[in-house]
């Protein structure tokens, strides 16, 4: 099953789904401190309950309050993500992906980082990827 969750996000509930996979779980108040330029407190609430119909997120009532975490690990979310930026923008093709990654920040990359991005060609390679 391929999840679809991260392109249906507004800026702003993308941005609180990341504070909420940063910290793991958090309340409303933690939620609103972490956000960069913040709406109101109740406009916070909103988009929380916003995601929580769309089961993006859900909470645990501790201690008189509501605790959000996210629903899909942020592994499974990332995988999901990736694959419909590979399939709307690249034709499905890993290969224009990357390509693309190291023509826009390819001088930006380290000898260590470049490294790591052989070794790994070079792992999937050898598995018959």
């Amino acid at each position: 099953m391929v999840l679809k969750l991260q392109h249906k996000l507004s800026r702003r509930e993308r941005q609180i789904l990341d504070v909420l996979y940063r910290l793991g779980r958090a309340t409303a108040a933690e939620v609103h401190q972490a956000l960069p330029d913040p709406p109101g407190y109740s406009a916070v609430r909103a988009m929380l309950r916003v995601l929580e119909e769309k089961k993006h997120i859900r909470h645990e009532e501790k201690d008189l309050r509501y605790v959000f975490m996210p629903v899909v690990p942020r592994e499974k979310a990332r995988r999901s993500a990736v694959r419909h930026v590979l399939d709307t923008f690249f034709d499905g093709s890993p290969e224009q992906a990357v390509a693309t990654l190291l023509d826009v920040s390819g001088r930006d990359l380290t000898t260590e980082e470049l490294d790591r991005l052989a070794a790994l060609i070079e792992k999937a390679r050898q598995e018959g990827r």
